[in-house]
């Protein structure tokens, strides 16, 4: 149980939509913390991790890897000003989408489960992007972002491919609890 220790935390309260507006943050540091410091970020992240982990064999680092690529994408486009529609309902809505399938233990095929992990990576991504400061920190921040990102699909992954029946339990309640909490957020903001 004591291994389930880091997912309980990461999952406590923090303040959601944490997005400043354009143009606020550079770096590398700026860019790690960044995923971190919004709990809308932070559940869709290891969500991606929690079903990549339950659905098993290719999906386990396909989907993580698709996720990766669109919210670089979606960073690019966000970077150059270019607008994408509904950002804050799309990534407001992976937090759900990803938590119900991890709660029911959703097994799409792996082309749909890759269509939904690039579609919210493009959500995520723009966010990002439109925040950097184009010039000299962006690449810092853009490689802050990608690591903290890829850190927390593993965590995710770690726990929803463990083998261990308790962990699968623990991967579903996760997935049920972010979608909740997303869902109340909404609700209360």
């Amino acid at each position: 149980m004591r291994s389930l220790l880091p997912l309980a935390l990461i999952l406590l309260p923090l303040p959601a939509l944490a997005h400043t507006g354009p143009g606020h943050v550079a770096g590398l540091a700026a860019g790690f913390a960044h995923p971190l410091g919004g709990a809308d970020h932070l559940m869709a992240m290891v969500a991606i991790g929690l079903w990549a982990g339950l659905i098993g064999g290719r999906g386990v680092l396909a989907l993580p890897v698709a996720f990766l690529a669109a919210m670089m994408a979606g960073g690019a486009l966000g970077m150059a000003g270019i607008a994408l529609p509904m950002v804050e309902a799309g990534i407001a809505g992976s937090v759900i989408v990803l938590g119900a399938l991890v709660a029911l233990a959703v097994r799409p095929p792996l082309a749909v489960a890759l269509g939904l992990a690039a579609l919210f990576g493009l959500f995520h991504g723009h966010a990002h992007g439109a925040e950097m400061v184009p010039g000299a920190g962006a690449a810092g921040y853009a490689a802050g972002f990608l690591l903290a990102t890829a850190g927390l699909h593993a965590l995710g992954l770690a726990v929803g491919a463990a083998g261990r029946p308790g962990f699968r339990v623990a991967a579903r309640l996760a997935g049920a609890g972010g979608a909740a909490a997303m869902v109340a957020l909404l609700i209360l903001s």
